[in-house]
């Protein structure tokens, strides 16, 4: 016991030191608050912009629950990427080559044209007046919201970049299998903490993922990490995730395949999600890591509180998710716009 104890706090100096070291790196990078945003920004520009994009998401989200999971991933892609600065939404043009075609992108977002549609419906209220940065930002705060999921207020006043970040998509989006120190330093280098890592990935809880991205899982530690060898009913779902993925690709007919990552409630916004890792359970290698890698002791924690504290987790989320919002890009308050359409940079 002595010895397990020692190798513990062997692994968590390391972590902590790990952890240490990248915060500082870059905390020099990163410019993270930014004071051009604030509550009442449209006040008297578009006062209705609130209640515009409530009344879209809440159309989007009774028509198909799972609208809300991927209007929360675009936000999230878009921010992680440059900023929160709609650069996600361009489409590739003969002089612009956006992130929707990027290797981590491609296939794995959706949820555009609901953007086409609120960012419509804003502008023949209010033309040229809110950014669509702004607006994928109260979106995804209303999909939250509209599926169980906490409320929390979105400071607004981000401008549309006139570029987009391809080559970005590779090196600060988080990946299904990578490691849990690579992506919790893609987190600090957002100015996010692991905390915030931890409660940002509950948004998994209405989330679905490719076949190309649990494939891996599956067919590796599943076993290791959940009760499947004696239990029937993890078993039995891990059967059913094998004969919907098998294990090799033939002509690319089943790595779209697409299946829940919280099977408990799928569409429903709560903590179901860390319960699932608790069963060592979670679909892909980046989730499960969170509570089952050896170097995951502080993230083991925070899984293990949110599992049994839904407050905490939804008071957590909401924190995290207004933090993440307020990456902004320096450049657009120099260079930026509000777009015509969230497609394409005006002309």
């Amino acid at each position: 016991m002595a010895f397990i104890n020692f190798c513990q706090s062997r692994i968590v100096i390391f972590e902590f030191l790990v952890l240490v070291f990248i915060g500082i790196y870059f905390s020099k990078l990163n410019g993270i608050s930014d004071s051009h945003l604030s509550l009442d920004y449209y006040k008297k520009t578009c006062p209705s912009v609130e209640g515009i994009v409530r009344k879209e998401m809440e159309c989007a989200c009774l028509s198909d629950p799972r609208n809300a999971a991927l209007i929360l991933r675009l936000h999230f892609h878009d921010c992680f990427v440059q900023g929160c600065d709609g650069s996600v939404l361009l489409d590739d043009t003969v002089t612009l080559k956006g992130e929707k075609n990027a290797p981590n992108n491609k296939n794995a977002l959706k949820g555009f044209k609901i953007i086409d549609r609120i960012k419509n419906r804003i502008e023949s209220e209010c033309p040229g007046t809110v950014s669509c940065a702004d607006i994928l930002t109260i979106a995804a705060r209303d999909a939250v919201l509209l599926v169980g999921g906490p409320y929390w207020d979105v400071p607004l006043g981000r401008k549309d970049s006139k570029k987009a970040g391809y080559e970005l998509t590779d090196t600060n989006l988080p990946t299904a299998d990578e490691g849990l120190i690579s992506i919790i330093s893609k987190f600090i280098s957002q100015g996010l903490s692991v905390t915030d890592m931890v409660a940002l990935s509950g948004a998994h809880t209405i989330g679905k993922a490719r076949c190309v991205n649990f494939r891996n899982r599956i067919y590796g530690d599943f076993k290791m990490t959940s009760t499947s060898y004696i239990n029937p009913i993890s078993s039995s779902y891990l059967s059913k995730l094998k004969s919907l993925c098998p294990p090799i690709e033939i002509n690319g007919s089943s790595d779209n395949n697409e299946t829940s990552m919280d099977n408990i409630t799928p569409n429903l916004f709560d903590n179901s999600y860390y319960h699932v890792l608790l069963k060592g359970e979670g679909l892909i290698n980046s989730d499960q890591q969170l509570y089952s890698s050896f170097l995951g002791i502080q993230t083991k924690k925070i899984v293990e509180k949110y599992a049994t504290n839904t407050i905490a987790f939804f008071e957590q989320f909401a924190e995290s998710m207004v933090k993440m919002g307020n990456i902004t890009n320096p450049e657009t308050y120099v260079n930026g716009e509000v777009r015509k359409s969230c497609r394409f940079v005006n002309t």
